[in-house]
């Protein structure tokens, strides 16, 4: 059985941010919260990917690849944050939370799921822009635009 490409390209976005954040936390920087703002490269490519793989495919229709997009880096979001509770659980639950950067969202306390939702609504918001980002970039390939002028 092969996996619908947004949901392949999603496990790699999730895979891409785990290790990265992962790395920082060896390396000890994983208080520095303006570190955290890379992972959105990661979400840029997958969701890139998914693009380039409708376009050899021959899929060119503007708004099921606008779709095909948005799956992918939600599929990687959610999975991210998904991880992100099951990883806090492992390290000790809301006593590893507060260990993270106190600059980073919330100036309190918050417990691991408030953190986690939070996190997923700028998640969220980061896959539809990433989506919208790489539609403009992808979207003189597309069928809507291919018009000869006389």
């Amino acid at each position: 059985m092969k996996l619908p490409k947004e949901l392949y390209n999603g496990i790699i976005i999730f895979i891409g941010i785990g290790l990265y954040f992962m790395l920082m936390e060896i390396l000890g920087l994983a208080d520095l919260y303006y570190l955290r703002l890379f992972n959105v490269l990661f979400v840029f490519y997958g969701t890139n990917r998914t693009l380039k793989m409708n376009y050899r495919e021959g899929k060119t229709i503007f708004v099921s690849n606008a779709v095909s997009a948005l799956l992918t880096s939600l599929t990687g979001v959610f999975l991210s944050i998904v991880g992100l509770i099951a990883y806090s659980y492992i390290k000790g639950g809301d006593a590893y939370l507060q260990s993270l950067s106190k600059t980073f969202l919330f100036g309190g306390t918050p417990s691991i799921m408030t953190y986690s939702i939070s996190l997923l609504f700028e998640g969220i918001v980061s896959a539809v822009i990433v989506s919208f980002m790489l539609m403009l970039y992808w979207d003189t390939r597309y069928v809507s635009d291919k018009h000869e002028v006389k």
